[in-house]
């Protein structure tokens, strides 16, 4: 793993960080919050989340793309990160959120459909970010 795909995965992991926070955090909160299951006890209160873990949960997961995109897909631009960060997380968001649901009573149905769109989006940009750094530097 070169320094390049290290750098990739951190600042695809700070974009992916900010955006939940901005989304699922602020612009969405209210949403998800009425669309809980009846599963109760399950989510942290805002006193009590830890997010170091959800940071470094970001860079795993921006890392994940950086790893994908540096060694097997040759991704190097800002566009074509996007367009596949958006269909990886889209896809990744829609197979875990519909088990879940299946499995749990941690959501409605309109949320386990609502969590893919917006992993799409957030994913496309995070996706976007790490392609764009990958190719920072090289010579088209």
């Amino acid at each position: 793993m070169n320094t390049k795909v290290l750098l990739a995965a951190v600042a695809g992991g700070v974009v992916t960080f900010l955006l939940g926070w901005l989304v699922y955090g602020i612009a969405l909160k209210g949403f998800f919050d009425s669309n809980m299951g009846s599963a109760t006890g399950v989510m942290r209160g805002e006193e009590d989340m830890q997010l170091w873990a959800v940071f470094v949960g970001n860079v795993a997961w921006a890392l994940l793309l950086a790893l994908l995109y540096s060694r097997w897909a040759g991704i190097t631009t800002f566009s074509s990160g996007a367009m596949s960060g958006a269909w990886i997380s889209l896809l990744m968001a829609l197979g875990i959120d519909l088990i879940m649901y299946g499995t749990t009573n941690m959501s409605t149905l309109a949320a386990t459909l609502v969590d893919p769109i917006v992993s799409a989006v957030m994913g496309a940009a995070s996706g976007g970010v790490v392609g764009w750094v990958l190719g920072y530097g090289s010579k088209s």
